[in-house]
Protein backbone atom coordinates (compact mmCIF):
# COMPACT_ATOMS: atom_id res chain seq x y z
CA UNK A 1 0.00 0.00 0.00
CA UNK A 2 1.17 3.37 -0.83
CA UNK A 3 1.21 6.29 1.71
CA UNK A 4 1.14 9.62 1.31
CA UNK A 5 1.42 12.94 3.81
CA UNK A 6 -2.20 14.74 4.83
CA UNK A 7 -1.77 17.96 3.28
CA UNK A 8 1.12 20.27 4.83
CA UNK A 9 1.62 17.66 7.83
CA UNK A 10 3.59 14.80 8.81
CA UNK A 11 0.76 11.95 9.27
CA UNK A 12 1.41 9.06 6.72
CA UNK A 13 -2.24 8.23 5.05
CA UNK A 14 -2.65 5.21 2.78
CA UNK A 15 -3.99 6.08 -0.77
CA UNK A 16 -6.94 3.80 -0.14
CA UNK A 17 -8.79 4.12 3.46
CA UNK A 18 -12.14 2.47 4.21
CA UNK A 19 -15.30 4.10 4.72
CA UNK A 20 -17.52 2.93 7.80
CA UNK A 21 -20.95 4.58 6.71
CA UNK A 22 -22.30 0.59 5.98
CA UNK A 23 -21.51 -0.18 9.65
CA UNK A 24 -24.70 -0.65 11.24
CA UNK A 25 -27.40 0.39 9.81
CA UNK A 26 -29.41 1.97 12.51
CA UNK A 27 -31.65 3.66 9.78
CA UNK A 28 -33.48 3.93 6.77
CA UNK A 29 -31.02 6.25 4.83
CA UNK A 30 -28.12 4.20 6.09
CA UNK A 31 -29.69 0.61 5.81
CA UNK A 32 -29.63 1.43 2.26
CA UNK A 33 -25.93 1.83 2.47
CA UNK A 34 -25.33 -0.95 4.77
CA UNK A 35 -25.76 -2.80 8.09
CA UNK A 36 -22.22 -4.58 8.99
CA UNK A 37 -22.69 -5.39 12.65
CA UNK A 38 -19.24 -6.23 15.05
CA UNK A 39 -18.46 -9.18 13.60
CA UNK A 40 -18.57 -8.76 9.80
CA UNK A 41 -17.25 -5.02 10.91
CA UNK A 42 -14.08 -6.82 12.61
CA UNK A 43 -13.69 -9.37 9.62
CA UNK A 44 -13.72 -5.53 7.08
CA UNK A 45 -11.56 -3.83 9.34
CA UNK A 46 -9.14 -7.62 9.08
CA UNK A 47 -8.76 -7.13 5.49
CA UNK A 48 -7.92 -3.77 5.24
CA UNK A 49 -5.10 -3.70 7.55
CA UNK A 50 -3.95 -6.75 5.66
CA UNK A 51 -3.59 -4.75 2.50
CA UNK A 52 -2.26 -2.03 4.19
CA UNK A 53 -4.92 0.32 4.38
CA UNK A 54 -5.18 1.36 8.09
CA UNK A 55 -7.19 4.62 7.87
CA UNK A 56 -11.16 4.49 8.97
CA UNK A 57 -13.43 7.06 8.31
CA UNK A 58 -16.93 7.70 10.23
CA UNK A 59 -18.95 10.08 11.53
CA UNK A 60 -20.94 11.14 14.56
CA UNK A 61 -24.59 11.18 12.45
CA UNK A 62 -23.35 7.88 10.57
CA UNK A 63 -26.19 5.80 11.80
CA UNK A 64 -26.67 8.04 14.68
CA UNK A 65 -23.56 6.99 16.17
CA UNK A 66 -23.83 3.44 15.72
CA UNK A 67 -21.12 3.54 13.17
CA UNK A 68 -18.40 4.84 15.60
CA UNK A 69 -19.41 2.29 18.16
CA UNK A 70 -19.18 -0.43 15.73
CA UNK A 71 -16.08 0.50 14.36
CA UNK A 72 -14.98 1.46 18.06
CA UNK A 73 -15.49 -2.03 18.54
CA UNK A 74 -13.91 -4.01 15.54
CA UNK A 75 -10.43 -2.03 16.21
CA UNK A 76 -10.44 -2.90 20.15
CA UNK A 77 -6.86 -3.86 21.27
CA UNK A 78 -4.96 -2.67 18.07
CA UNK A 79 -5.58 1.16 18.40
CA UNK A 80 -2.56 1.67 17.54
CA UNK A 81 -2.54 0.09 14.44
CA UNK A 82 -4.94 1.86 13.39
CA UNK A 83 -5.84 5.60 12.24
CA UNK A 84 -9.64 6.60 13.47
CA UNK A 85 -11.49 10.24 11.04
CA UNK A 86 -14.60 11.33 12.77
CA UNK A 87 -16.33 13.90 11.85
CA UNK A 88 -19.43 16.56 13.97
CA UNK A 89 -21.58 19.52 12.91
CA UNK A 90 -24.63 18.13 12.15
CA UNK A 91 -27.35 17.12 14.51
CA UNK A 92 -27.50 13.74 15.98
CA UNK A 93 -30.42 11.48 15.26
CA UNK A 94 -33.64 12.93 17.16
CA UNK A 95 -31.83 16.20 18.91
CA UNK A 96 -33.53 18.93 18.42
CA UNK A 97 -32.09 21.59 20.63
CA UNK A 98 -30.76 24.95 19.42
CA UNK A 99 -27.13 24.00 20.18
CA UNK A 100 -27.79 20.61 19.06
CA UNK A 101 -26.38 21.65 14.96
CA UNK A 102 -23.23 23.55 14.02
CA UNK A 103 -19.46 24.30 14.83
CA UNK A 104 -20.07 26.65 18.06
CA UNK A 105 -17.72 25.45 21.06
CA UNK A 106 -20.87 24.19 23.01
CA UNK A 107 -21.47 21.69 20.09
CA UNK A 108 -17.69 20.79 19.03
CA UNK A 109 -16.42 19.72 22.78
CA UNK A 110 -19.73 17.85 23.66
CA UNK A 111 -19.60 16.04 20.15
CA UNK A 112 -15.84 15.42 20.31
CA UNK A 113 -16.24 13.67 23.93
CA UNK A 114 -19.20 11.61 22.69
CA UNK A 115 -17.09 10.30 19.79
CA UNK A 116 -14.58 9.16 21.83
CA UNK A 117 -17.22 7.75 23.99
CA UNK A 118 -18.42 5.72 21.54
CA UNK A 119 -14.95 5.20 19.62
CA UNK A 120 -13.62 3.80 22.75
CA UNK A 121 -10.47 5.60 22.46
CA UNK A 122 -8.88 8.69 24.16
CA UNK A 123 -7.67 10.37 21.00
CA UNK A 124 -8.98 10.68 16.97
CA UNK A 125 -6.39 11.31 14.65
CA UNK A 126 -8.08 13.03 11.94
CA UNK A 127 -11.53 15.06 13.05
CA UNK A 128 -13.39 17.02 10.71
CA UNK A 129 -16.12 19.67 10.51
CA UNK A 130 -18.58 17.86 8.56
CA UNK A 131 -20.00 20.98 7.07
CA UNK A 132 -19.74 24.84 7.50
CA UNK A 133 -21.29 26.64 10.05
CA UNK A 134 -21.73 30.34 8.46
CA UNK A 135 -23.29 31.41 11.77
CA UNK A 136 -20.86 31.14 14.54
CA UNK A 137 -17.36 32.55 14.16
CA UNK A 138 -14.50 31.40 13.02
CA UNK A 139 -12.23 32.73 15.73
CA UNK A 140 -14.96 30.36 18.12
CA UNK A 141 -14.78 27.65 15.62
CA UNK A 142 -11.09 27.49 15.12
CA UNK A 143 -9.82 28.18 18.62
CA UNK A 144 -12.05 25.31 19.77
CA UNK A 145 -10.37 22.62 16.87
CA UNK A 146 -7.00 24.38 18.37
CA UNK A 147 -8.01 23.69 22.61
CA UNK A 148 -9.08 20.23 21.08
CA UNK A 149 -5.03 19.63 19.28
CA UNK A 150 -3.42 21.07 22.16
CA UNK A 151 -5.14 19.14 25.22
CA UNK A 152 -4.75 16.04 23.14
CA UNK A 153 -7.54 14.81 21.83
CA UNK A 154 -7.37 15.37 18.61
CA UNK A 155 -4.36 15.17 16.26
CA UNK A 156 -4.79 16.40 12.94
CA UNK A 157 -7.64 19.06 11.63
CA UNK A 158 -9.38 18.32 8.61
CA UNK A 159 -12.88 19.78 6.98
CA UNK A 160 -15.57 18.52 4.83
CA UNK A 161 -17.57 19.88 1.92
CA UNK A 162 -16.29 23.17 1.80
CA UNK A 163 -16.74 25.75 -0.47
CA UNK A 164 -13.38 27.70 -1.53
CA UNK A 165 -13.83 31.25 0.37
CA UNK A 166 -14.56 28.64 3.18
CA UNK A 167 -11.25 27.07 3.40
CA UNK A 168 -9.24 29.94 2.53
CA UNK A 169 -10.98 31.92 5.02
CA UNK A 170 -10.44 29.43 8.08
CA UNK A 171 -6.78 28.85 7.53
CA UNK A 172 -6.33 32.16 7.07
CA UNK A 173 -7.63 32.89 10.67
CA UNK A 174 -5.85 29.73 11.85
CA UNK A 175 -2.52 31.27 10.54
CA UNK A 176 -2.87 34.68 11.87
CA UNK A 177 -3.54 33.06 15.55
CA UNK A 178 -0.63 30.51 15.39
CA UNK A 179 -3.59 27.76 15.48
CA UNK A 180 -3.87 24.38 14.37
CA UNK A 181 -5.08 24.57 10.63
CA UNK A 182 -6.89 22.52 8.35
CA UNK A 183 -4.50 19.70 6.48
CA UNK A 184 -6.99 17.89 4.70
CA UNK A 185 -10.61 18.93 3.11
CA UNK A 186 -12.81 15.84 2.82
CA UNK A 187 -14.43 16.40 -0.40
CA UNK A 188 -16.53 14.54 -3.19
CA UNK A 189 -14.60 13.64 -6.64
CA UNK A 190 -15.24 11.53 -9.04
CA UNK A 191 -15.44 10.84 -12.91
CA UNK A 192 -19.20 11.94 -12.91
CA UNK A 193 -18.03 14.71 -10.72
CA UNK A 194 -15.23 16.92 -11.12
CA UNK A 195 -15.98 19.73 -9.71
CA UNK A 196 -13.23 19.60 -7.28
CA UNK A 197 -10.85 20.31 -9.92
CA UNK A 198 -12.24 23.87 -10.98
CA UNK A 199 -11.23 25.87 -7.48
CA UNK A 200 -11.06 23.39 -4.76
CA UNK A 201 -7.60 21.56 -6.12
CA UNK A 202 -6.06 24.58 -7.02
CA UNK A 203 -6.24 26.01 -3.51
CA UNK A 204 -5.18 22.43 -2.02
CA UNK A 205 -1.87 22.35 -3.62
CA UNK A 206 -1.59 26.74 -2.89
CA UNK A 207 -2.05 25.80 0.58
CA UNK A 208 -1.04 22.29 1.60
CA UNK A 209 -4.63 20.58 1.74
CA UNK A 210 -4.76 16.83 1.72
CA UNK A 211 -7.99 15.49 -0.10
CA UNK A 212 -9.77 13.00 1.22
CA UNK A 213 -12.03 11.49 -1.23
CA UNK A 214 -15.71 10.35 -0.53
CA UNK A 215 -18.10 8.44 -2.83
CA UNK A 216 -15.34 7.76 -5.51
CA UNK A 217 -17.68 5.77 -7.48
CA UNK A 218 -20.13 8.55 -8.14
CA UNK A 219 -22.63 7.27 -5.10
CA UNK A 220 -22.56 3.84 -6.44
CA UNK A 221 -23.27 5.11 -10.18
CA UNK A 222 -19.49 3.70 -11.30
CA UNK A 223 -19.66 -0.21 -9.94
CA UNK A 224 -19.77 -1.32 -13.21
CA UNK A 225 -23.90 -2.44 -12.84
CA UNK A 226 -25.12 0.19 -14.51
CA UNK A 227 -24.77 0.51 -18.26
CA UNK A 228 -26.88 2.13 -20.91
CA UNK A 229 -30.06 0.28 -21.58
CA UNK A 230 -30.06 -1.79 -18.71
CA UNK A 231 -32.79 -1.06 -15.55
CA UNK A 232 -31.18 -0.36 -12.11
CA UNK A 233 -29.66 -3.19 -10.45
CA UNK A 234 -32.03 -4.73 -7.80
CA UNK A 235 -29.71 -4.29 -4.77
CA UNK A 236 -28.42 -1.11 -5.34
CA UNK A 237 -28.93 2.44 -2.34
CA UNK A 238 -29.80 4.60 -5.73
CA UNK A 239 -33.31 3.35 -5.38
CA UNK A 240 -33.73 5.01 -1.95
CA UNK A 241 -30.97 7.49 -1.78
CA UNK A 242 -30.36 9.00 -5.19
CA UNK A 243 -31.91 12.04 -4.85
CA UNK A 244 -29.95 12.42 -1.81
CA UNK A 245 -26.78 12.71 -3.53
CA UNK A 246 -24.86 14.34 -6.41
CA UNK A 247 -27.33 14.31 -9.50
CA UNK A 248 -26.10 12.99 -12.80
CA UNK A 249 -28.08 13.68 -16.19
CA UNK A 250 -27.96 9.87 -17.69
CA UNK A 251 -26.60 10.69 -21.24
CA UNK A 252 -23.75 11.75 -19.42
CA UNK A 253 -23.29 8.99 -17.29
CA UNK A 254 -23.55 6.39 -19.99
CA UNK A 255 -20.84 8.31 -22.06
CA UNK A 256 -18.49 7.71 -18.95
CA UNK A 257 -19.86 3.91 -18.16
CA UNK A 258 -19.14 3.45 -21.55
CA UNK A 259 -15.42 4.80 -22.16
CA UNK A 260 -15.03 3.33 -17.91
CA UNK A 261 -15.78 0.25 -20.11
CA UNK A 262 -13.91 0.33 -23.16
CA UNK A 263 -10.71 0.92 -20.77
CA UNK A 264 -11.04 -2.03 -18.49
CA UNK A 265 -11.69 -4.11 -21.20
CA UNK A 266 -7.83 -2.99 -22.25
CA UNK A 267 -6.39 -3.13 -18.83
CA UNK A 268 -8.12 -6.50 -17.96
CA UNK A 269 -9.41 -4.47 -14.82
CA UNK A 270 -12.74 -4.26 -13.15
CA UNK A 271 -14.70 -0.76 -13.92
CA UNK A 272 -14.77 0.63 -10.29
CA UNK A 273 -10.85 -0.16 -10.17
CA UNK A 274 -10.40 1.69 -13.42
CA UNK A 275 -12.58 4.48 -11.76
CA UNK A 276 -10.23 4.41 -8.91
CA UNK A 277 -7.22 3.97 -10.52
CA UNK A 278 -7.82 7.68 -12.40
CA UNK A 279 -8.40 9.19 -8.73
CA UNK A 280 -5.15 7.99 -7.14
CA UNK A 281 -3.09 9.78 -9.79
CA UNK A 282 -5.01 12.91 -9.51
CA UNK A 283 -3.02 16.13 -8.25
CA UNK A 284 -3.81 16.51 -4.39
CA UNK A 285 -5.14 13.60 -3.51
CA UNK A 286 -4.16 11.86 -0.54
CA UNK A 287 -6.07 9.21 0.34
CA UNK A 288 -9.22 7.96 -1.90
CA UNK A 289 -11.97 6.41 0.95
CA UNK A 290 -13.67 3.13 -0.57
CA UNK A 291 -17.33 1.97 0.77
CA UNK A 292 -17.69 -1.92 0.32
CA UNK A 293 -20.93 -3.83 1.87
CA UNK A 294 -18.85 -6.79 1.92
CA UNK A 295 -15.81 -8.87 1.55
CA UNK A 296 -16.31 -9.46 -2.14
CA UNK A 297 -16.89 -5.53 -2.64
CA UNK A 298 -13.89 -4.27 -0.48
CA UNK A 299 -11.31 -7.13 -1.80
CA UNK A 300 -12.25 -6.03 -5.39
CA UNK A 301 -11.44 -2.20 -4.39
CA UNK A 302 -8.51 -2.86 -2.76
CA UNK A 303 -7.28 -4.04 -6.15
CA UNK A 304 -7.47 -0.78 -7.75
CA UNK A 305 -3.60 -0.07 -6.50
CA UNK A 306 -0.13 -1.46 -7.45
CA UNK A 307 -0.74 -0.81 -11.18
CA UNK A 308 -1.16 2.70 -13.27
CA UNK A 309 -3.33 4.04 -16.29
CA UNK A 310 -1.86 4.84 -19.43
CA UNK A 311 -1.68 8.45 -20.64
CA UNK A 312 -3.74 7.36 -23.20
CA UNK A 313 -6.81 5.47 -21.25
CA UNK A 314 -6.65 9.04 -18.48
CA UNK A 315 -7.14 10.38 -21.81
CA UNK A 316 -9.54 8.59 -23.22
CA UNK A 317 -11.18 8.88 -19.26
CA UNK A 318 -11.08 12.96 -19.29
CA UNK A 319 -12.34 13.65 -22.52
CA UNK A 320 -15.44 11.06 -21.61
CA UNK A 321 -16.43 13.51 -18.57
CA UNK A 322 -15.26 16.49 -19.93
CA UNK A 323 -17.95 19.29 -18.99
CA UNK A 324 -17.82 22.76 -19.28
CA UNK A 325 -16.83 24.52 -15.74
CA UNK A 326 -19.64 26.84 -14.39
CA UNK A 327 -18.10 30.64 -14.20
CA UNK A 328 -15.92 32.26 -13.88
CA UNK A 329 -13.57 28.71 -14.65
CA UNK A 330 -14.59 28.77 -18.10
CA UNK A 331 -13.69 32.18 -18.43
CA UNK A 332 -10.10 31.86 -16.99
CA UNK A 333 -9.32 29.09 -19.25
CA UNK A 334 -7.79 31.86 -21.93
CA UNK A 335 -5.72 33.04 -19.21
CA UNK A 336 -3.48 29.06 -18.50
CA UNK A 337 -0.10 31.15 -19.82
CA UNK A 338 -0.33 33.29 -17.19
CA UNK A 339 -2.59 31.51 -14.20
CA UNK A 340 -2.30 27.21 -14.92
CA UNK A 341 -3.63 25.86 -11.64
CA UNK A 342 -7.31 26.51 -12.01
CA UNK A 343 -7.51 24.92 -15.32
CA UNK A 344 -4.32 23.45 -16.59
CA UNK A 345 -3.33 20.74 -13.27
CA UNK A 346 0.04 19.32 -13.22
CA UNK A 347 0.32 15.84 -13.33
CA UNK A 348 -0.14 13.86 -10.27
CA UNK A 349 3.54 13.36 -8.29
CA UNK A 350 4.67 9.64 -8.98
Amino acid sequence: MEFRTLGHSGLRVPVLSYGTGTFGGGNEFFKAWGSSDVKEATRLVDICLDAGANLFDTADVYSDGLSETILGKAVSGRRERVLISTKATFRMGGANGPNDLGSSRYHLIRACEASLRRLGTDYIDIYHLHGFDALTPLEEVLSTLNQLVVSGKVRYLACSNFSGWHLMKSLAVSDKFGWARYVGHQVYYSLIGREYEWELMPLALDQGVGALLWSPLGWGRLTGRIARGQPLPAVSRLHKTAENGPQVPDEYLYKVVDALGAVAKETGKSVPQVALNWLVQRPSISTVILGARNEEQLRQNLGSVGWNLSSGQIAKLEAASEVTPVYPYWHQRQFTERNPLPVALPPAAS
